[in-house]
């Protein structure tokens, strides 16, 4: 029996493997940057809220962010840049959390700029495949971390925030988009009472994340972040619902209170 200590940040694969791996974490998230600047109407791009004749517009659906809640993207775009390159760095090339995640995120940075073309294509049904595939993904890297403590501060705000952040702002994104695809598809009748009940399946996404991951923050604030700025636009504009804006407020107080309440219990074990 082998009397070796356990490595259990890093671990005896082909370095060639991980160079791979690393090298396609940093090329995605430039494609990725490239994809976002093409999405906000950039190099003769059309910005997503005009594209598919506005079906993702801050007013196509009662499950729609108004416009400021979309700024959220800058924050994400910059930290999945400081993710790919902290994953490069030598000292991070065995990491054993990068190998478990890395893959995962390198598919989010190629679906992100995948779900901006398909809707520029006027692809809406389309476009809930691709964003089904990224909160997937997202989802299978965010259990990963969770699963594992990060090393230090940095890592925890740059790649558990990061993935965290990115996952947050997407489930509220596949709501929006998923509601677009229903409502363009005809699905018009008794919009206030399933956009409450898809709000509500929201807030119950947001506390049981919240409660299995120990309250992590940043999804907790994107998710809470999206809600709000549901109710926003539920209030003002041509798509105004009073029982819309209500259940949006009260989802985001829900998921930003149990997220709270859940990292106050993890700090205190």
């Amino acid at each position: 029996m082998s009397s070796a200590p356990a490595l259990p940040r890093s671990a005896g694969r082909a370095p060639s493997r991980d160079a791979l791996r690393r090298g396609a974490v940093a090329v995605g998230a430039l494609v990725a940057v490239a994809g976002s600047a093409v999405g906000s109407g950039a190099f003769g791009g059309t910005p997503i809220a005009e594209a598919a004749g506005g079906a993702l517009s801050a007013d196509a659906t009662l499950v729609a962010p108004a416009g400021p809640a979309f700024a959220i993207w800058s924050v994400v775009y910059t930290g999945l840049v400081a993710l790919a390159v902290w994953q490069a760095l030598p000292a991070h090339a065995r990491d054993a959390r990068q190998r478990a995640t890395g893959w995962w995120v390198a598919a989010s940075l190629v679906l992100n700029p995948a779900w901006i073309a398909t809707v520029q294509a006027g692809w809406v049904g389309a476009s809930v495949l691709v964003i089904a595939a990224l909160l997937t993904v997202l989802v299978v890297a965010f259990g990963r971390l969770v699963a594992t403590r990060p090393a230090g501060v940095v890592e925890a705000v740059v790649v558990d925030g990061t993935v965290s952040l990115h996952l947050g702002w997407v489930s509220i994104a596949t709501v929006a988009n998923t509601a677009a695809w229903l409502k363009q598809a005809g699905l018009t009748a008794g919009e206030p009472a399933w956009a409450v009940a898809v709000l509500a399946v929201a807030a119950a996404v947001g506390v049981f994340t919240a409660v299995r991951s120990r309250g992590r923050l940043a999804f907790g604030a994107a998710l809470t972040w999206g809600l709000a700025w549901v109710c926003a636009g539920r209030l003002s504009g041509t798509d105004s619902s009073t029982a819309a804006a209500a259940a949006a407020a009260a989802a985001a107080a829900v998921v930003a209170g149990t997220t709270t309440a859940a990292q106050l219990r993890a700090r205190r074990r």
